[in-house]
């Protein structure tokens, strides 16, 4: 069950298909169009749009968008136009290209303009970061092209991504993202429908943006009601089916997209059958801007389509919509269906049953008063109302927060609700969102409430699989008070040891993010003597040019700590192998050591490198590090795409050694998410952790059999929960190591919140040697914000050495 992500930036359940591996996580070509000018075409020239999926600005100086025919020869020419601006974050940008003879209407004001003739049936569009033209005329030399950004194959094309090109191009349509969400898989990640081109200024013009009907539906489609659609499984028993007749009001619509939502309208069937498991309610994907209003009644004709956001292999389940919808309002005005409500007397408290052989739930009968899973899908696309809840997941950049229907169970110290086990996922939690982006929201922290009725339809999130309600009627924001905590002071005879995952930290960041982390290190931790620091990026941060040294982004950050009135730090480090460490691409994240020389020494023995593996020397009870910094077994598969520990020797003023092991386990992408559609969910990614707990494990015991009174440390960011098989691992069940978060009471286990859960993936670990000499504590400053600098609380051990 994955429940967090953190290092490089994952979508939970996405699946990555052949030949481009590495999907774009910010700049991606969002719609294609080479029918411009053409028979029976409104718009006079070809285009090609990109969106943003990201929030950063991206600048397109040095980038080119180039063509290429649909069945390309050896001798085969790209063809390319510059472009020049900035690609705003989620923005769009529009490249004009040929004109045809015909059409009636320009396109909106482009931002860029080419003399490309593309096809209007089959061709390939790259997004090529450089001028020179590409060479490859096959998809697997393409993805092997490091400066392909975005690749979009459709039609016929032989040059494309993933499993087929898109498909559906013609004259009149063109091929369009179904969201941001790129999963390079062109036959996956886009649909085809009449064009709607946007510039960065949000013009649109050219072709209907209306969801009129302009044909007939087909001879033999099925006149069907929404619970026919629906129907009593996860899947509908209409799926690729033509539809007509379908009838109910409108309730709910989006008029703007994102990289986790798409354009549409939420429509429900007043008249309900007597089945709780066939939901009333649908969602009608129009891909551009919706003219039906709330309380409209309308029939809708079109395709019924079961869409799995980001793709069908990572697991998630599907979402039953109607595409290529023909939509006829037959009044205005309508009272909208009574809300169903959702309360902790509604939500069954099991969570989801077991699956098929293969673990799959999306064909079994949905059982709505037995499992949480089920309700909710019974209830998909339906007007729903909660009431007087409270935030359990602060809102973030997307207009989204996590809200509790049972406000007692599994409550947290300061209002979160804490995961306690795979076996209580918190069935109570919803998500709530804007419908559109740019509808009123509040910034609310954990602990917070909505009070009186918020009201929408139920959706499941195109972007972390789960049940979301896009409010149409928000609660009233009621802000609670809550502080971030400041951590007890040191007595004079305790050692103080930190552990923070400052989150892709780079000289590229604002100075603000280094000001806040140093406020952070000295006022809320208290400027703890060592520091075991993770995801510090290289000097170039995500720019992957090669850079592996850190020392810019360690002088900003030890800078603001003297700032703030803190100690001037020391550190020390392992550059990684360029590229090998994981994280974000390009960043070389890695953990670092801070550590006060006032107060404490580090013992320095030269040899350590990204390669060379530190073991245990010296003579019985008084062990040494053969290098120090070193890091654990390196070369070992286990760590491959991921950080490797490192392990210092520090000397205290009355020269007690401690030997600290700072840590980032893998991530937790790959899993299947909570909501999968299989059940149990499979955690492919604990298979690494356990590998590489298992090695630090052994490294561990030779400090203990070299001197059973060592003192050692092992903190820092390890993907994983308490009592996950990675951690009883690590500490073999208690035995080498203690997870001090298992010392503290139940409702305060927590450093991270994701989905609105309250989780353990930070930990500090002590030796038995120590556990009599240790304070500890979680110091909550960041994950229960909607203003936060990392999405991680850090944690301080006060040590009596």
């Amino acid at each position: 069950m994955p429940l967090a992500i953190t290092g490089s930036v994952v979508l939970a359940g996405v699946g990555v298909h052949s030949a481009f591996a590495t999907p774009s996580a910010d700049a991606v070509i969002s719609e294609v169009y080479g029918g411009g000018g053409n028979s029976g075409a409104t718009l006079t020239n070809d285009f090609i749009e990109l969106a943003n999926a990201g929030g950063g600005d991206l600048d397109l100086s040095g980038y080119t968008v180039q063509y290429l025919s649909g069945n390309p020869g050896p001798t085969t020419k790209w063809q390319a136009t510059p472009l020049t601006g900035t690609l705003a974050g989620n923005g769009r940008y529009l490249i004009q290209e040929a004109p045809g003879s015909g059409g009636t209407a320009a396109l909106p004001t482009p931002d860029a303009a080419g003399n490309i003739n593309m096809s209007a049936t089959t061709g390939t569009v790259a997004l090529v970061k450089g001028t020179d033209l590409l060479t490859c005329v096959t998809a697997e030399d393409c993805a092997a092209d490091s400066r392909v950004k975005d690749l979009v194959g459709f039609g016929t094309a032989v040059v494309h991504e993933g499993s087929g090109p898109a498909v559906g191009a013609s004259n009149t349509e063109s091929v369009a993202r179904k969201t941001l969400v790129d999963t390079d898989d062109n036959a996956e990640d886009f649909t085809f429908g009449t064009p709607t081109p946007e510039n960065s200024a949000g013009d649109t013009a050219g072709g209907d943006p209306s969801p009129q009907p302009t044909q007939t539906p087909p001879a033999d489609a099925i006149s069907a009601k929404i619970h026919d659609i629906q129907g009593t499984t996860r899947r509908s028993p209409l799926a690729t089916k033509d539809v007509k007749d379908v009838t109910g009001i409108v309730t709910g619509v989006r008029t703007t997209s994102t990289s986790s939502t798409s354009k549409g309208f939420w429509m429900q069937d007043p008249n309900a059958d007597n089945d709780p498991r066939t939901s009333e309610g649908i969602f009608v994907y129009t891909s551009s801007t919706p003219t039906v209003k709330v309380g409209d009644s309308v029939s809708v004709a079109g395709v019924v389509s079961e869409y799995y956001p980001g793709g069908y292999d990572g697991g998630i389940q599907s979402i039953t919509e109607i595409i290529k919808p023909m939509v006829t309002v037959l009044s205005s005005g309508n009272p909208l269906p009574a809300p169903v409500v959702i309360d902790k007397k509604s939500v069954p408290t099991a969570w989801a049953p077991k699956g098929d052989s293969s673990g799959n739930i999306e064909y079994l009968d949905l059982e709505p008063t037995k499992y949480a899973l089920d309700f909710y899908e019974s209830l998909e696309g339906m007007n729903v109302q909660i009431s007087d809840v409270r935030v359990v997941g602060a809102t973030d950049a997307y207009h989204e927060m996590w809200v509790t229907t049972d406000p007692d169970h599994n409550k947290t110290k300061r209002g979160g609700v804490y995961y306690p086990s795979y076996d209580d996922p918190n069935v109570a939690r919803l998500q709530v969102q804007a419908i559109n982006t740019n509808d009123p929201f509040p910034m609310a922290n954990v602990g917070d409430e909505l009070t009186g009725v918020t009201e929408g339809p139920l959706d499941y999130s195109q972007f972390a699989g789960t049940y979301i309600l896009e409010a149409r009627k928000l609660g009233t924001h009621k802000d609670n008070g809550l502080q971030p905590e400041v951590t007890s002071e040191a007595k004079s005879n305790e050692v103080t040891i930190g552990t923070y995952n400052v989150q892709n930290l780079a000289p590229s960041d604002p100075q603000a993010k280094f000001d806040r982390l140093g406020h952070n290190l000295v006022t809320n931790l208290r400027a703890p003597a060592i520091v075991g620091v993770e995801e510090i990026q290289d000097n170039s941060g995500a720019v992957d040019d090669g850079t592996v040294d850190p020392d810019k982004t360690l002088a900003k950050l030890t800078d603001a700590i003297v700032a703030a009135g803190g100690p001037r730090y020391e550190y020390r480090q392992i550059n990684p192998v360029n590229d090998k460490d994981g994280g974000q691409p390009g960043g070389n994240i890695r953990t670092v050591f801070l550590f006060d020389p006032k107060r404490i020494s580090f013992v320095d023995r030269p040899g350590g490198d990204s390669t060379t593996a530190v073991d245990v020397t010296g003579p019985k009870g008084k062990p040494e590090l053969t290098v120090s910094p070193g890091r654990i077994e390196p070369n070992d598969e286990a760590w491959n795409s991921s950080r490797k520990p490192l392990v210092g020797e520090f000397l205290t003023k009355n020269n007690k050694k401690i030997f600290v092991i700072a840590n980032h386990f893998n991530s937790k992408g790959g899993d299947q998410d909570i909501t999968s559609r299989f059940q149990e969910p499979v955690r492919s990614s604990e298979i690494q952790r356990v590998k590489q707990a298992t090695l630090e494990n052994a490294f561990v015991k030779k400090l203990e059999a070299a001197d059973p009174k060592a003192l050692i440390v092992s903190l820092g960011d390890y993907n994983d929960y308490q009592f996950s098989t990675a951690l009883k691992t690590l500490t073999g069940d208690g035995k080498q190591l203690t997870d001090m978060i298992n010392t503290l009471p139940v409702d305060e286990r927590y450093s991270y919140v994701f989905d609105g859960n309250s989780q353990v993936l930070d930990h500090m670990l002590v030796n038995p040697s120590m556990l009599n000499s240790v304070t500890y504590d979680v110091v909550h400053i960041n994950s229960e914000f909607a203003d936060q600098v990392s999405d991680h609380d850090p944690q301080v051990l006060r040590v009596k050495p």
